[in-house]
């Protein structure tokens, strides 16, 4: 740094683009996004949509542009004087150095209630566990049916029936007819569920409508319909709205789409992609089924190049030969079992020989027996005159005692 005259230090000259470019980033960077209210002036909707107006109250004002955001203004009914509530983050144009606020969503003033009940019914159904994921189904991978729950007449329901009929034709269709807009609409929409859930109509349930304001969208915030779509036994798809708005419907059901389109693509998947799932199964198919009959081709090979069919007529010369070998032996086991038979026969005749008293009894000796009693075997045991019967090895006497002695 050179020093001036006088020897103070020379100023650091900043050129203005980079001024406001170190401005943007130091706003951009110290605010979050916020709702700010005030009354709108000097609207211009421009033809690249685009919207540009002035915010101001008493006694400020505050440049705002909203990219994109004609369709929302037309919706709205925007125009110079209306008292707005607008929601976004600040910045700074550079090539004028104006400070501005970048518009994401914006409403009419006084529905602050509105909001305020609507953040109280989430944070509540939030406590109660209705938006967990634990609890959410997944989607079936491709309904049969669909069932629509929406206005006949809406935009939301032609948009989704052109995109099911671009990606897959063929699909079946329920749509039950409801208000979505008003103070009869959430009533609808409840029996909307409960007609396909109780006659089990349909594989997946659509709720949806397209976009709007606040107000619009307050019947997809009633408390009674956000519990029957948590209850309900059929998986449902909350496609309300457009992608930036939320409803306490999309919080509960299974699954959020942005839009109903998007849930047309959601729910029925790309044909494309089925189509290109289809060839790649097709292709491990065949793949399998090849490599399946090089194995069996292979077996065949070995079952081919085995004796029993090169060589039948030596397999059963071979068996034949086993037959004689088995009969031979079992002669001769029989032959070998026959004579150990008969010398086991031999012994025990031998020994009930040796055991016949009879043969005893032609030794002299006889056995005397009273009438009905065991053999006598001692004098004692037979009074005087008492009478026996004397077994011989020739017949039998009749006996009568007419004396005894001792040994």
């Amino acid at each position: 740094m050179s020093a001036a005259e006088g020897g103070e230090p020379a100023a650091i000259i900043w050129n203005v683009s980079d001024l406001n470019r170190m401005l943007r980033d130091l706003l951009e960077g110290s605010f979050q996004p916020f709702w700010v209210g005030g009354e709108i002036s000097n609207l211009v909707i421009h033809s690249s949509g685009h919207v540009y107006f002035t915010l101001k109250d008493a006694r400020s004002q505050l440049a705002v542009v909203f990219f994109r955001g004609a369709a929302a203004a037309r919706q709205a009914g925007m125009k110079d004087g209306q008292a707005v509530e607008v929601f976004g983050r600040l910045t700074v144009y550079e090539p004028r150095g104006q400070y501005q606020l970048v518009a994401e969503r914006l409403r009419a003033k006084g529905l602050g209630a509105l909001q305020q009940r609507y953040e109280e019914l989430k944070r509540r159904l939030q406590t109660e566990g209705l938006f967990d994921p634990e609890r959410k189904r997944p989607l079936p991978a491709l309904p049969r049916v669909i069932g629509v729950i929406t206005s006949p007449q809406g935009a939301a329901i032609h948009d989704f029936l052109k995109v099911l009929g671009q990606r897959f034709a063929n699909c079946h269709v329920r749509i039950y007819p409801a208000a979505v807009q008003g103070e009869a609409a959430a009533g609808e929409l409840r029996r909307g569920l409960a007609f396909f859930n109780a006659a089990k109509a349909c594989d997946v349930i659509i709720i949806t409508r397209g976009g709007g304001s606040l107000e619009d969208l307050w019947p997809f915030n009633d408390e009674a319909l956000a519990r029957a779509v948590a209850a309900s036994a059929i998986p449902v798809v909350s496609a309300v709205g457009h992608e930036v708005d939320f409803t306490i419907c999309d919080f509960v059901a299974d699954v959020r789409s942005p839009t109903p389109t998007a849930a047309a693509e959601l729910v029925i998947g790309r044909k494309a992609e089925l189509q290109e799932r289809l060839t790649q199964l097709r292709r491990r198919l065949a793949a399998a089924l090849t490599l399946e009959l090089a194995r069996l081709r292979e077996r065949l090979q070995r079952a081919a190049g085995h004796p029993v069919f090169r060589e039948p007529a030596h397999l059963i010369r071979m068996y034949q030969q086993r037959v004689d070998d088995l009969s031979t032996r079992l002669a001769l086991a029989m032959r070998q079992g026959v004579e150990r038979a008969r010398n086991r026969l031999g012994r025990a005749n031998g020994q009930l020989t040796a055991l016949n008293p009879r043969n005893v009894l032609r030794r002299g000796y006889a056995i005397l027996l009273p009438g009905d009693g065991p053999a006598v075997t001692a004098a004692a045991a037979v009074p005087l005159g008492g009478r026996l019967r004397g077994v011989l090895a020739e017949g039998e006497l009749e006996l009568m005692v007419t004396g005894k002695r001792d040994n």
